[in-house]
């Protein structure tokens, strides 16, 4: 289960990462006040080459048309971050660490608790009064 975790949580960072440096242009088309059509890839249909409910229908004259371009840039640039230099002493001590963590705690085995489902017996009476001893 964990490293199915890790290896979706890996996919989504590259999935960041690759949209973040991803460039695309948005092409708008209005007649007049009211956007026609709108186009994320390719070029934009003209107030020509568009469906009769558009800009011919509503009698603007084609001056009024006019095209929106926008460019979406993304990150050029990735910052990557600095490795630190390994050193021999900074291996054998997690070396080590590792081999004596593996070695001390591998014998013990899940401890047992006996009275875990202890259900302890319902009184009726309560026991000091009824035999008149009280800690003082």
């Amino acid at each position: 289960m964990k490293k199915f975790v890790s290896k979706i949580i890996a996919t989504l960072l590259a999935l960041v990462v690759l949209l973040s440096t991803f460039s695309f242009n948005v092409e708008k088309h209005f007649c007049g006040d009211s956007l026609v059509a709108i186009s994320y890839v390719g070029n934009v249909a003209s107030c020509d080459d568009v469906e009769e409910d558009s800009c011919e229908s509503k009698t603007i004259e084609p001056s009024c048309c006019k095209d929106d371009v926008e460019f979406l840039k993304g990150q050029t640039q990735i910052q990557k971050s600095l490795v630190e230099k390994v050193t021999f002493t900074k291996v054998i001590t997690a070396v080590t660490s590792y081999t004596y963590y593996k070695q001390l705690f591998s014998d013990l085995k899940r401890q047992l608790v006996p009275h875990k489902f202890y259900i302890p017996p319902k009184l009726f009476f309560d026991i000091q009064v009824l035999h008149e001893v009280f800690i003082i």
